[in-house]
């Protein structure tokens, strides 16, 4: 075993240093944009170590290159990549020489706190699934993401926003325990306050499995230790009435997505007026501080880090098109998770829970 791992124990969430195993061949702009976000994350968290998996010889000139990764690396050879448009099913039958698969194992094996991946998000997903196994009570895992908000963090919470299609309403009620639980343990709030994605705030409203998880959603808050606010709309996301959104993949993933090009678009079209013609250029000068300001409180990079949530180890899932900005954010997430212990905490608020896959309460 190597000198990272056996820095780790089985009480390892008590350790000083930080260990985070890295898919470094997944994304969009390859090995060179996560070993930049490496470094910066090294520069932020002095207790960070990785565990970085991918093709050696490239690992290695790029880390030799950060003088704060040098000694601080353990660089795994995969010969694999699991590439965008791999099937999960593919990527199961004939992935496990890729690095993706070595980044999991590394948490597997507890040699890593915490997996940090911009790869196929599928593939991660079940690969995730088939080597950590899910917490006992979960039948569909989730992945959360921060949203940017008007609420005193900046953020609210999401999920799931594209793990599964499908949630029943007992997947929804799992989903708004560990939504709070990730509110309450990663970020400090004590109480959080839950509400259930909807097409109207009408109880009447909605599908079937909404109505049902809404009344057990509602049943078990004291229970998971939040506040229940009912059904939530779309315009409720970014909004301070809500911290936890709860919905399905299919529903969260669109909405997402939908937010994601309005706001490169807002972006384009700003910066296209700002250059029409003189005067909007004189009006930019004196704009830019402000403007700046506005851009880094909405720019997505700086809450990228969707968390797989339901499983026996943390992982976070970066937006494959990161860049070194959104790389970083991804890392200093898990690294933050990881320092708190937040997994432990999640599969004791789940076990706890004790519902059954048809709603009813286990005895």
């Amino acid at each position: 075993m190597s000198d990272i791992a056996n820095r780790i124990s089985p009480t390892y969430t008590n350790q000083n240093n930080i260990v985070i195993s890295i898919d470094a061949m997944g994304g969009d702009n390859g090995p060179s944009a996560i070993i930049s976000g490496m470094a910066n994350a090294a520069k932020i968290n002095s207790n960070v170590r990785f565990i970085v998996n991918g093709d050696k010889k490239i690992l290695d000139k790029l880390i030799l290159k950060r003088k704060v990764l040098n000694d601080i690396c353990e660089v795994r050879h995969s010969k694999d990549i699991i590439s965008m448009d791999d099937k999960p099913s593919h990527a199961m039958r004939n992935g496990k020489e890729s690095s993706m698969w070595g980044t999991i194992e590394a948490v597997k094996d507890k040699d890593a706190h915490a997996a940090v991946s911009c790869g196929n998000t599928g593939a991660l997903m079940a690969i995730s699934m088939i080597r950590l196994r899910k917490l006992p009570g979960v039948y569909r895992p989730a992945i959360a993401i921060l949203w940017p908000s008007s609420n005193s963090l900046g953020f609210n919470f999401m999920l799931d926003v594209g793990a599964d299609i499908r949630a029943d309403a007992p997947d929804l009620l799992k989903y708004a325990l560990m939504g709070a639980s990730y509110a309450r343990n990663g970020f400090g709030l004590v109480r959080p306050r839950v509400g259930l994605l909807n097409v109207g705030t009408e109880e009447h409203k909605g599908r079937l499995e909404l109505k049902e998880a809404n009344d057990l959603i509602s049943e078990n808050v004291e229970r998971g230790k939040y506040e229940y606010v009912g059904f939530v709309e779309g315009n409720d996301i970014p909004s301070s009435r809500v911290d936890v959104i709860v919905t399905d993949g299919f529903t969260g993933n669109i909405a997402l997505k939908t937010g994601e090009g309005t706001a490169s678009m807002i972006g384009a079209a700003m910066r296209e007026s700002f250059k029409a013609t003189w005067l909007s250029r004189l009006c930019a000068i004196f704009a830019i501080v402000p403007l700046k300001r506005f851009s880094k409180r909405i720019d997505p990079r700086r809450k990228n880090g969707g968390v797989f949530l339901g499983l026996n180890g943390t992982v976070v899932k970066s937006h494959g098109a990161a860049d070194a900005t959104g790389i970083t954010a991804a890392i200093n997430l898990a690294v933050q998770l990881a320092e708190m212990g937040f997994n432990e905490k999640l599969a004791a608020r789940v076990a706890s829970s004790a519902i059954g896959s048809d709603g009813s309460e286990k005895r």
